[in-house]
């Protein structure tokens, strides 16, 4: 059943685009965020993120600055090095990657700096926590992306 949920899932979410919508808007919060934790783990138990890395090929994470601190220091750079290296600043103000795909990502869409990486990479993609509620527009902009954030709202609308 989960393989034919997942086949030609880009195309799938594409068209439940605006069903993701409406569902979000109109959830039971303490429905979803009750289902959410087994929902998220059924997910990364069909979906190795090392297959696709699609968010670390075309979005950058915020780097905040406990994330700029830690990384710097693993890396045994000084922070305004760091910055000057790996970061831009966005349209939000916000410290964010220079390059797409990711400088940390290698070849095998392995992340180099895993064990210290940015807070929102950590957290990535949200489907486990009200962030997929409380902020609709990213979780369906997420849904055009990763299978995972796919998979969730399937298995939620269903």
């Amino acid at each position: 059943m989960a393989e034919d949920l997942l086949t030609n899932w880009q195309k799938k979410s594409a068209e439940h685009q605006k069903q993701y919508k409406n569902f979000l808007s109109r959830a039971n919060k303490n429905a979803v965020l009750k289902k959410l934790p087994e929902l998220h783990e059924a997910a990364f138990e069909k979906i190795d993120c090392l297959t696709c890395a699609a968010c670390c090929k075309n979005y950058s994470p915020r780097f905040k600055t406990p994330d700029i601190k830690r990384i710097s220091k693993h890396l045994r750079m000084k922070e305004s090095e760091f910055i000057e290296t790996y970061l831009d600043i966005d349209n939000e103000g916000d410290y964010v990657g220079k390059t797409k795909p990711c400088a940390f990502l290698g070849d095998d869409n392995a992340c180099s700096i895993y064990d210290v990486r940015p807070s929102d990479c950590a957290r990535f993609p949200y489907t486990d926590e009200d962030v997929i509620l409380k902020r609709p527009n990213i979780t369906l902009k997420n849904s055009e992306f990763c299978p995972i954030v796919y998979y969730v709202l399937e298995k939620l609308m269903s």
